[in-house]
């Protein structure tokens, strides 16, 4: 009996959160771990499916660096990184197309519709919903920023009722050009600006921010954050999170969240209960 009262406790705790996002649109940059364990493949898309059930719009932006660079080895076309962004060729540019807008994308829709969701996969090309410049072509080649978000298109489909599930390709202005590659943390927080998002929520391979003792800082805002920054406490593949974190508030996401997608139900345990598990950063 005692199981089934600490499960109605759990969904009362979790009621005033449902009710306090409903209708709030979540974008939420899945990579990482989460993206490559079969068991937190799963557990993810129950999380995306409870989430749109209680009438939340999640929207989901997805990586896929390990895979591109695991398909580029197999074929045996090089790959190099310059301050941990990958240097994209026009072969680079092809293979990272076919991998992120192909099968990563089009299984993470199956693994939601598979859970009873409704899910759209696109890539930035559609419609031209992300279109970009090159970072700097002479030394990242195809890599892009993204200069324009035109989010009818996206808006339409959670209008419909389907989960988007977004791959990070941008389109050209110019006739004929291959697209460009685009970092997946920097395009979820542009998405989420666009469409209005409450939250943008970032899975990673860690608990969150951490300070210099290692342990986990639960809430910061953008002051600390950039302090943290200047004395070397965030670093490495921290910076570009922060970065987009931070992006996405200054553009009117009201809380921008970094959370460990190592742990079954992250997202879940992180917008539905009072303590969270990572680090949320607001204004």
């Amino acid at each position: 009996m005692q199981d089934k009262i600490d499960v109605v406790k759990t969904l009362l705790e979790a009621l005033p959160y449902i009710k306090k996002f409903r209708d709030e649109k979540i974008v939420i940059k899945y990579g990482g771990s989460a993206q490559t364990s079969e068991d937190l493949k799963q557990k993810f898309a129950q999380d995306i499916v409870l989430l749109h059930t209680v009438g939340m719009k999640p929207i989901v932006v997805h990586g896929g660096g390990k895979s591109i660079t695991d398909m580029l080895n197999n074929l045996g076309v090089d790959t190099k990184f310059v301050d941990g962004q990958r240097v994209t060729t026009k072969e680079v540019m092809k293979i990272a197309e076919m991998v992120l807008s192909g099968s990563i994308n089009k299984e993470i829709v199956s693994l939601l519709n598979n859970q009873g969701g409704k899910a759209i996969g696109i890539s930035g090309k559609d419609a031209n919903f992300l279109e970009a410049i090159p970072k700097d072509f002479e030394n990242f080649g195809y890599t892009g920023i993204i200069q324009n978000v035109n989010p009818e298109m996206v808006s339409n489909i959670i209008d419909d009722g389907f989960v988007p599930v977004i791959a990070p390709i941008a389109a050209s202005a110019n006739v004929g050009h291959p697209g460009f590659n685009i970092n997946a943390d920097l395009a979820a927080s542009k998405v989420a600006v666009a469409l209005q998002a409450r939250k943008v929520v970032f899975l990673t391979d860690t608990p969150g921010v951490l300070d210099k003792n290692m342990e986990l800082i639960s809430t910061m805002d953008i002051q600390k954050t950039n302090a943290l920054k200047a004395d070397g406490t965030i670093n490495g593949g921290m910076v570009p999170k922060v970065d987009a974190c931070i992006e996405a508030l200054r553009g009117g996401v009201k809380k921008a969240h970094i959370i460990d997608g190592r742990v079954e139900h992250s997202i879940l345990l992180e917008i539905l209960t009072s303590s969270g598990i990572g680090t949320c950063i607001e204004l």
